[in-house]
């Protein structure tokens, strides 16, 4: 099954940084060097897509949904760095244009754990299922 490895990165200009008026004022610094590097043990390996965004989430401004349609790509398992964050804008993007969903939810993380628990109990599964990467493995072996 293809990979599709998604990295963040701004403009070199920071030229594409939302800037809302918020409650909670999110201090963004300038990345350190090595910020969007994938780290080697995840790739990517021959075949693999790498996906630049700009953004919380995989879809928005990126190429992922024309690769995925492209490629008649139905079904999505997720994992990342960011549980209520990124990937759940990813996920939300992807359960409004009719993609199938899986949740790796031991291979995904966030600040705390009480907001890991919100998404991957209160949201995610009404957008899709959610499974340990050992089920998920398991399922693909089968």
């Amino acid at each position: 099954m293809p990979v599709f490895l998604v990295r963040v990165t701004p403009s070199p200009d920071g030229g594409d940084a939302l800037r809302p008026q918020t409650d909670v004022t999110i201090q963004m610094q300038t990345p350190p060097t090595g910020w969007a590097d994938i780290v080697p043990e995840l790739g990517p390996k021959p075949g693999d897509f790498v996906i630049t965004k700009h953004q919380w989430g995989a879809f928005y401004g990126t190429e992922l949904d024309l690769e995925f349609r492209r490629r008649g790509i139905t079904t999505t398992v997720l994992c990342g760095i960011s549980t209520n964050i990124g990937v759940e804008s990813t996920a939300r993007f992807a359960y409004e244009y009719g993609y199938q969903q899986i949740f790796a939810e031991d291979a995904m993380s966030a600040m705390s754990a009480e907001e890991h628990t919100f998404s991957v109990t209160k949201i995610f599964p009404r957008i899709g299922r959610v499974r340990s990467t050992k089920e998920i493995v398991a399922s693909l072996n089968s």
